[in-house]
């Protein structure tokens, strides 16, 4: 596995710190209103946290700042691809991505990743430092393991503020944190899964791009059925879109962790809707991402966990699945699954190309990010 990448000297690493500094010093260009669920406009966008991120086709940015309850929509002009289109393999991630924040490993947090759909470059979101203190970050990889700092100084942005956001709190999992917990773009619409702050909790939101306005969203609930019971304050924490029987729906992975489908038709703002719980995946974990791909003809879900590892999941199954609605007493039950032994520690996960995704593993000596075969 090739590990090159470019640490900076000093000086430069000086010059990284001032522009992550700048992230949260300098004030967006605004061309509208900032009002909480209408869009805003402007350059040199202010982000306070980041993570989740999601590309559209011609190469938008998504990212999600949870601790502001904000979506940006981010224009990433020279800086979406690197000198080498593609990404590649680099030992020790975690290590390089602090030496050019001037940190410790320990100090940073990798957020999420995503591929960009033209430049096949990889792009990191990391949090550097703890607390109220901790800075947003976000790095591009090419395809021959140079690592840059992505400047939000420079970018164009569109941003919606979510109008009924947790409130930020304490405890074993800020609410705050949820806010948003991923997104996909889906026929013109941002879809964004995360929590409210209203009494059935977990949100699925539709927001028109371009941004103008984003509304209360659709409150989901499911029937878990290891747990036996109807839930509607535990989030969607991973989705992906797909398309039944000329449908299109939402996969969508629970805590503890029940695989459910969401008909797009059926979820509109202000409603309350049940999905259909299709699986049963294991108790004591929570799902981190989800992929899609193609093998032989035949389309698969790659979905990476807290506890249960990575599970390859057949489709095939998705349309015709008998909706769980009453207890299921097993470990597990619903469309099968196998597990991909080969794919250990997995934190973060993409899609890199037809035969490839790129992940951010876990290993003894810290993070690694890897070019993993399709299994």
């Amino acid at each position: 596995m090739d590990n090159r990448h470019r640490v900076m000297p000093s000086y430069a690493r000086l010059v990284v710190l001032v522009a992550v500094a700048g992230l949260v010093a300098v004030g967006p260009s605004s061309t509208s209103s900032s009002a909480r669920g209408v869009a805003e406009t402007g350059q040199n966008p202010t982000l306070t946290s980041v993570g989740p991120l999601a590309f559209s086709a011609d190469g938008t940015l998504f990212a999600a700042d949870n601790l502001a309850a904000s979506v940006y929509a981010l224009d990433l002009g020279a800086q979406a691809s690197g000198a080498v289109p593609g990404a590649k393999s680099i030992d020790n991630l975690d290590q390089a991505l602090a030496s050019l924040l001037g940190t410790a490993p320990a100090e940073i947090a990798v957020t999420d990743l995503a591929v960009h759909p033209r430049s096949r470059n990889a792009f990191v979101a990391v949090m550097r430092g703890q607390g109220a203190a901790a800075a947003p970050a976000l790095f591009r990889i090419d395809g021959n393991g140079k690592i840059d700092l992505v400047s939000f100084q420079s970018l164009k942005f569109s941003k919606v503020d979510l109008p009924n956001a947790p409130a930020a709190g304490t405890g074993r999992r800020n609410p705050r944190a949820d806010t948003v917990t991923d997104m996909a773009l889906v026929d013109g619409k941002l879809w964004v899964a995360g929590l409210s702050n209203e009494e059935f909790a977990s949100k699925l939101r539709a927001i028109p791009y371009p941004f103008a306005s984003v509304d209360r969203g659709t409150s989901v609930e499911i029937f878990h059925g290891n747990h036996a019971a109807v839930e509607t304050r535990s989030p969607v924490y991973t989705f992906v879109p797909y398309t039944l029987n000329g449908e299109s729906n939402l996969i969508a992975g629970y805590l503890c962790t029940p695989l459910v489908k969401f008909a797009l038709s059926g979820l509109k703002p202000g409603e309350k809707v049940r999905g259909t719980t299709i699986a049963e995946l294991g108790a004591g974990n929570r799902p981190i991402d989800m992929l899609l791909y193609k093998k032989n003809g035949a389309d698969f879900l790659l979905m990476s966990n807290t506890s249960h590892g990575v599970m390859k999941i057949s489709t095939a199954g998705f349309a015709t699945a008998a909706p769980i609605t009453e207890p299921v007493r097993t470990p597990t039950g619903g469309v099968p699954f196998e597990t991909v032994a080969s794919m250990r520690g997995i934190e973060q996960m993409e899609l890199l190309d037809a035969q490839n995704s790129i992940v951010v593993a876990r290993g003894p000596s810290g993070l690694n990010l890897q070019v993993v075969p399709l299994p």
